[in-house]
């Protein structure tokens, strides 16, 4: 094997620093060996890398060995004294540099088609790195990782499928390439994957005090798909009027709050649920009135007139109150209303249960 020494011009240079293997890679067993002018015996060796000490691994003097990485590189040079010369000292070698080169470089891990796809989707995980052109006959294993926990050992195929996916097997995944011996491990970045899943139906409740509400009363949609991935966009209707709309960010439920004003807002009333990957109506819920259908007139001075929207503002803000101190674990969402801007109307948004572990 070749070596790499320093130049020996001169009679004044007694020490010569040799290195193997050249070229190094990553794993191989880098070996330095000094030698005395012509083969004369040394005593009191020493070795060196960018001028710091290398103490001498167990059972190698008067040899130094190591496992070679990219940190070995460096500037290395050898001390020691000719045996049969006494007087001469300690002797220095000359410097030799080493660059250790890198067997393969670090993996990449990639997710094709895309690292965010829908459920029941097939997508493949390939762990992307190559061997040096000089070390091809080499092979190297690959592992990969999910979440902290292995999810495939170690084998020779660089990809990993993952058939029929599902909402759980959204994480974050890494992997591991590594030669057979070990020497060498290189990880890869983490990656998201993101499992989309699909809408459930939404179910749509009408929530009043009275069995049949009367003008005036106050009646609240709540809209909840128990299922799919976040954001959600819902949507209300009234008769196939859109009401409004709010999203969800989280996931969880809406509700749209509005006072009945006339016998025109019993009806059909209906929720739409939609996300990234599909969109779904509820059952339409009937909304029936059995009190008075319509504000009477009132026969009271022309100054008490202005009172009557008063009071359905402070009846409005008096249940929304009520709403928000029973039900604290909602909070509020900005949200778009269909409906005329003389109606008193309050979007609330409800954040999803938590999962066990979360």
């Amino acid at each position: 094997m070749e070596e790499l020494s320093c130049p020996c011009g001169g009679n004044h240079v007694w020490l010569r620093l040799e290195v193997q293997p050249n070229p190094v890679f990553e794993g191989d067993t880098l070996t330095l060996r000094c030698w005395g002018r012509k083969n004369a015996a040394l005593s009191h060796v020493n070795f060196y890398k960018d001028r710091k000490f290398l103490p001498f691994p167990k059972a190698s003097y008067p040899l130094w060995k190591g496992i070679a990485t990219v940190k070995s590189s460096g500037q290395y040079t050898c001390s020691g004294q000719v045996t049969h010369v006494p007087q001469l000292g300690t002797q220095t070698s000359g410097t030799v540099k080493v660059q250790v080169q890198e067997l393969f470089p670090p993996p990449v891990l990639r997710a094709v088609p895309s690292p965010e796809f829908h459920e029941g989707s097939l997508v493949t995980l390939r762990c992307q790195t190559e061997l040096h052109s000089q070390m091809s006959a080499f092979q190297l294993l690959f592992s990969f990782y999910k979440d902290g926990h292995i999810f495939k050992q170690r084998g020779f195929h660089q990809e990993l499928q993952i058939s029929k996916s599902k909402e759980e097997d959204s994480g974050l995944y890494w992997c591991e390439a590594a030669t057979d011996n070990g020497q060498v491990q290189k990880q890869s970045p983490r990656l998201e994957i993101r499992v989309q899943e699909p809408v459930s139906r939404p179910l749509l409740t009408l929530q009043h005090v009275a069995t049949g509400p009367a003008v005036g009363d106050m009646v609240e949609l709540l809209c909840e798909a128990q299922r799919g991935s976040p954001p959600i966009l819902y949507q209300f209707y009234l008769n196939e009027k859109i009401l409004g709309n709010c999203s969800a960010p989280q996931g969880g439920a809406t509700s749209l709050l509005f006072p009945v004003t006339s016998e025109q807002d019993a009806g059909n009333y209906s929720c739409e649920a939609e996300n990234s990957v599909s969109r779904e109506r509820s059952e339409p819920k009937k909304l029936s009135m059995d009190g008075p259908q319509v504000l009477s007139t009132p026969s009271h001075p022309k100054w008490l007139v202005p009172g009557l929207p008063l009071s359905l503002l402070g009846l409005t803000v008096i249940v929304a109150a009520l709403l928000g101190y029973f039900r604290p674990w909602r909070r509020a969402e900005h949200c778009q209303n269909e409906k005329d801007e003389g109606i008193i109307y309050s979007v609330v948004y409800t954040a999803p249960k938590r999962r066990k572990g979360e």
